[in-house]
Order: structure tokens, then C-alpha cells, then sequence
């Protein structure tokens, strides 16, 4: 079985039904400048039982393309939104 990758974001959008859009945030090291930035990029999930709100803090795996942009299903739920 091939490696699966899993993300870990917050919803900041519901994109629609069973699907909500997980803003990923990675730390990087600034090449020329060695200083820690963000780096930022949102990821289409597929919620099939819209479970998750705005604000929550989720997990989730690649998976097989469910359409253009979204290739990733959600794993479970970490922390719950204001």
C-alpha cells in the first residue's frame, strides 16, 4: 500500500455539500534570509457526513481524485470552532 499523506488545518470555508475548504500551515526556512515564515495553502476536503463547522481544527488523508481539486477525505476532527 502506498504512503498516505495526511494534512492538519483549520475549515475556513463550507465549499459546498460535503465539502469544506482547510487552510494548511507550513513553517519554512527563508532561504536567502534563514528566518522562519509561514507558507499557506488551502485544501478542498471531502466531508461526507457534514460533520465539521467553520473554525474547527481537522486531519485529513489523500485520497483517490473525487474531482478537479479534491483529493483529500477527512480523518477525524481534532478541535471544535468558536
Amino acid at each position: 500500500m502506498a504512503f498516505k499523506r495526511e494534512i492538519q488545518g483549520s475549515v475556513v470555508k463550507i465549499a459546498g455539500d460535503k465539502t469544506v475548504s482547510v487552510l494548511v500551515e507550513r513553517k519554512v526556512v527563508h532561504p536567502r534570509y534563514r528566518k522562519i515564515v509561514k507558507r499557506f495553502k488551502k485544501y478542498l476536503i471531502h466531508d461526507e457526513r457534514n460533520e465539521v463547522k467553520v473554525g474547527d481544527v481537522v486531519v485529513a488523508v489523500e485520497c483517490r481524485p473525487l474531482s478537479k481539486r479534491k483529493s483529500f477525505r477527512l480523518k477525524s476532527v481534532l478541535a471544535t470552532g468558536v
